[in-house]
């Protein structure tokens, strides 16, 4: 079977990851990529790419079975229509897009052209989630009881240079928190209300630098978040999960599931339950499961691949990349106004 014809439009930091990794992958031939900034337009010629200054001149001249969007958050709308219009696939990377609107007009072109949208929620595409996911429903950890979720670390000054990272399309909530929304969707099901404070105490900037919230889940289970990108912390997912040589990794974890026969942290998968008479007073033992050695964004471009060949369905669709949309923009509503938000439709 020939390799499936990749384009990606975007070669910052995630975009470079996406294409080393499709490099890497012998069911990928990468065709083209568009980006405009200099130092990003070398780094991409050094890979002996084709490299293009427009995504309709990339659409227009490669003609890509699949296209990767990874710009800032505020062009992934306008970018992922027009590339499902041109008749390709879309991996569009979280989150779906800046508003709720600019969501739904994604979800709106992908039915009208009948083209399938990913979302780049790639931690749903690591085993160990899907180890976690199976524990889930078998019943092991019992009923649903609670989430303690923590998204905490310092980013530098440079990071903060583009503009967009200060401004509300860009921010924790929208760059960190919704992929932690996405797995606690991914594991403990529907979110259907929001509560929450934020603060950008810290930084002054238009946008939150620090949140904190509760949730509430269809099924009755509670959670709580800390979220934070001006501390100097370990607890985050990122730091922890060894899902790229970016960031030196420690030995926690950073997200807590508990029921009523046990309880899972994560991402690091230790499965905490007793062995006979559940009772406080009896030693708790606990089963440690080592991350894979395995990149969830490689696992994501295969699954691009077979959803463009038809041999698969989204790993992350458009749907669950909107519904973790909807509640990052509950957590500032909710900070807005000091009440909860409450998602009717989910119950």
């Amino acid at each position: 079977m020939k390799p499936c014809r990749l384009a990606v439009i975007g070669a910052g930091t995630i975009g470079k990851t996406h294409l080393l990794n499709a490099l890497q992958c012998p069911q990928i031939e990468v065709v083209g990529v568009a980006e405009s900034h200099a130092p990003a337009v070398a780094w991409v010629k050094a890979q002996g790419l084709n490299c293009v200054s427009s995504h309709l001149e990339l659409l227009e001249r490669f003609k890509p079975d699949g296209v990767v969007i990874a710009t800032p958050n505020d062009l992934h709308a306008s970018m992922t229509v027009e590339v499902l219009q041109a008749g390709c696939a879309a991996l569009v990377e979280k989150p779906i897009a800046d508003t709720l609107a600019n969501a739904r007009a994604i979800q709106a072109a992908a039915q009208q052209t009948g083209r399938p949208v990913l979302v780049g929620h790639q931690r749903r595409h690591n085993p160990i989630m899907h180890q976690a996911k199976a524990m889930v429903q078998e019943g092991r950890l019992g009923r649903p009881v609670c989430v303690t979720g923590m998204s905490t670390w310092y980013k530098d000054e440079a990071y903060f240079e583009p503009a967009w990272r200060r401004t509300l399309v860009g921010g924790p909530v929208l760059i960190n928190l919704i992929h932690d929304v996405d797995l606690m969707r991914f594991l403990f099901g529907e979110i259907v209300s929001v509560q929450a404070m934020v603060s950008n105490a810290t930084r002054g900037f238009e946008v939150e630098d620090t949140a904190v919230m509760t949730f509430r889940f269809a099924n009755g289970a509670l959670g709580t978040f800390t979220l934070s990108d001006t501390a100097v912390a370990p607890w985050n997912y990122d730091l922890a999960a060894q899902e790229t040589i970016r960031f030196p990794q420690q030995e926690v974890g950073a997200l807590f599931f508990s029921g009523t026969q046990g309880s899972l942290s994560l991402p690091r998968l230790d499965f905490w339950h007793y062995e006979g008479e559940r009772h406080w007073e009896r030693p708790i033992t606990v089963t440690r499961t080592l991350p894979m050695a395995q990149s969830p964004y490689l696992l994501q471009l295969l699954n691009f691949v077979e959803v463009i060949r038809g041999q698969a369905q989204p790993v992350c669709s458009a749907q669950d990349g909107l519904r973790a949309l909807e509640v990052a923009w509950a957590v500032r509503e909710s900070a807005q106004t000091g009440q909860a938000v409450h998602f009717d439709v989910y119950k």
